[in-house]
């Protein structure tokens, strides 16, 4: 053939190969038989091995992959990931619903599978793959794109040329698992639990040939920014994805009501057993995307949507014992020592028991048949014991009087149903302290297990935070220690590594600071940009901050008051100390301030006020109080200027307001 020839033929192999990819595996149509996709591949891998030059990057022989990556690149995603607020119940999917409509919007819901996956997201240029992300932490991903490219329903060329980022969930069918599952067993490998830790494992192969034989899938469901496509609802974007050439599932629907969403899930429970994949619950979003833009967000939630999660599994197992454990803060925590047992895919062996009073209302006794579940598909969960199965051997439960570790007497705080060990010295809560920080919300260490960082402790290697970052240094000591292989001590240590280039506010999380959660963490990160703006301020100064309490603020300020010397070391260890998200933008004159609005102000809508406000951590409030920092004013206002006036409260006018908008 000459060259033109070949370049034309391949072009058009790609092309059949493309349509019969898409045909099958995302429109579930075969419009070739199986022999000449066989031939028809088998030419295309020939050709492009004698002429590479001509190789598209597209080529579906890309499918089986053969790329192989030293280490996964990390991604900040333009928006967010966030996850979805739960509902467990049809109580709470009715609040779900009067919460929408105290809005003052009579919705309608696009009701869908929750897959039971990886999220990720896909971005193209000029309709050609270019990034495949996951979630991560919801602000950095890792770049999985050449994994991504070996999942048949994703296409690699758009039916369209367009920029463009989706996002979905990729998944593993359950017969692949059971496949898998059979050749692990004849190799003699350990067993893959669940559909969604298999998929997790599957898209971070290093070698993406791996990757291929796992037969991920993906289905399709967000377009993060449809304004851009003149798109006016959710079930318009779905429509959309699918018209590009993405897989969307056919199951979703478009209801009307409450009620609506009621028949949904229960036509998705009956049907769960028999999809050929795993789901574990229903995903719920406000149709209309003005509705949606005008809920908005908290700090880690869409308000214009929830998931509603299938009641848990519930299996039955031996209470071997109960043992307690020091938590950071000195918290003693009894938990459940069980007889391993498979729930949702998972195998557990211990369960936390919370407190003595919740042993005690739920009657364990060591030696207990128990019924367990995992809350949320997610924790361990000891739901009751099975009294009638009682033997007269069961011991009944004690709680101990002094700490496990160090023998001080525990004490009962006021007020709490805790119990804690008040020594500042004891080694458990060090141990509590670096498990706290190396952990998934965290830091996000990986193989830095509980277990891992008890024995570091114990065998003197780790006593402090620094001393995580000095391991690289000890790896031929600590390998002369029974159970440490080099190969993976040393993948502990670049996990370690890279934890240095984490977003503020897992560190700010990781530090332990009492009162801070997730959330918290993630407000003073955005708020504050960096860690020494933070340790500047005042209680007052963080009090003015939405959220932030006078109990927190103390604790905040005492936090770094007292620690200056351990900032100090992991800025000079490298860690990185600034925010990666989006940043708070920042005003002094409205970040953390509360506002209230009054009168009418010409050209300038009430929600775009509150919305510029809020863009600067701006509060926004329908009545006149002490606390209130400034009243903007429009013409014919009411009651609430007058009340202003008399609490001498500054008042600023229709020219201010359009001033700092820019109007």
């Amino acid at each position: 053939m000459e060259k033109n020839e070949i370049e034309k033929r391949i072009a058009e192999l790609t092309k059949i190969l493309n349509e019969a990819n898409y045909n099958y595996y995302v429109l579930d149509e075969s419009k070739i038989t199986d022999q000449e996709y066989d031939k028809y591949l088998k030419e295309l891998t020939e050709l492009e091995a004698m002429y590479p030059a001509y190789a598209n990057e597209n080529s579906p022989t890309k499918r089986v992959g053969g790329e192989v990556v030293s280490k996964f690149q990390k991604i900040v995603h333009e928006k967010p990931m966030l996850s979805l607020a739960n509902v467990f119940n049809e109580e709470e999917i009715f609040d779900f619903d009067m919460r929408i409509k105290k809005e003052g919007v009579i919705p309608e819901y696009v009701c869908e599978y929750k897959i039971d996956g990886l999220g990720i997201s896909l971005i193209y240029e000029h309709g050609v793959l270019v990034h495949g992300v996951t979630r991560g932490d919801g602000v950095t991903g890792e770049d999985v794109t050449h994994n991504v490219k070996t999942i048949k329903s994703i296409p690699l060329v758009l039916k369209e040329p367009i920029s463009i980022e989706v996002r979905g969930e990729v998944f593993m069918h359950k017969k692949t698992l059971e496949k898998l599952n059979k050749e692990r067993k004849d190799n003699g490998e350990a067993l893959l639990q669940n559909v969604r830790n298999a998929a997790a494992g599957s898209l971070r192969q290093q070698d993406s040939k791996e990757a291929a034989k796992r037969e991920l899938d993906c289905f399709i469901y967000y377009l993060p920014e449809p304004e851009k496509y003149g798109l006016k609802t959710h079930f318009e974007t779905l429509e959309f994805m699918q018209k590009l050439g993405f897989k969307v599932n056919p199951e979703n629907k478009l209801v009307d009501d409450y009620v609506g969403i009621l028949k949904y899930i229960k036509k998705a429970t009956e049907k769960r057993g028999k999809l050929s994949y795993e789901i574990d619950g229903v995903v719920i979003k406000v149709n209309d995307l003005d509705m949606q833009k005008k809920l908005g967000f908290t700090a880690k939630y869409p308000k214009w949507a929830t998931a509603y999660k299938f009641p848990a599994q519930e299996v039955l197992t031996k209470l071997k014992d109960i043992i307690f454990t020091v938590g950071r803060t000195g918290q003693i925590t009894p938990n459940a020592v069980l007889e391993p047992v498979i729930v949702m895919g998972s195998t557990i062996r211990r369960a936390t028991l919370h407190n003595e009073d919740n042993v005690l209302k739920k009657g364990l006794m060591i030696g207990d048949i128990v019924a367990i579940r995992k809350a949320g598909d997610v924790i361990p969960e000891v739901v009751e014991a099975k009294v009638e199965r009682r033997t007269g051997e069961e011991i009944p439960f004690q709680m101990i009087k002094e700490c496990p570790m160090c023998h001080t007497p525990l004490v009962k705080k006021e007020g709490n149903v805790d119990y804690f060990c008040l020594n500042p010295e004891c080694p458990k809560r060090n141990i509590g302290a670096l498990i706290h920080f190396v952990s998934r919300d965290a830091m996000n260490i990986e193989g830095m297990g509980d277990e891992i960082v008890e024995e570091l402790y114990n065998l003197g290697f780790i006593n402090t935070i620094p001393d995580l970052y000095t391991l690289k240094d000890k790896v031929k000591q600590i390998i002369e220690f029974d159970g440490y292989g080099e190969k993976s001590l040393n993948k502990i240590i670049e996990n370690i590594e890279n934890s240095k280039n984490n977003s503020l506010e897992r560190l700010l999380f990781g530090l332990g600071i009492e009162g801070i959660g997730n959330k918290t963490a993630k407000l003073l990160a955005s708020t504050f940009g960096d860690i020494d703006n933070l340790r500047k301020k005042t209680e007052e100064d963080l009090q003015n901050i939405k959220d932030i309490g006078k109990v927190l603020a103390i604790n905040i300020v005492k936090y770094f008051k007292e620690n200056t010397e351990l900032i100090n070391k992991l800025k000079e260890i490298g860690i990185n100390m600034q925010y990666l998200g989006v940043k708070q933008k920042y005003d002094e004159e409205i970040t953390g301030k509360k506002f209230v609005i009054t009168g009418t102000i010409t050209d300038v809508s009430r929600n775009e006020i509150k919305e510029f406000l809020e863009s600067f951590g701006g509060i926004t409030s329908e009545s006149v109080s002490t606390k209130t920092d400034a009243v903007i004013l429009g013409s014919n206002p009411g009651s609430k200027y007058d009340k202003a006036v008399k609490l001498n409260i500054p008042i600023w006018n229709e020219e201010k307001i359009k001033e700092k908008m820019g109007k």
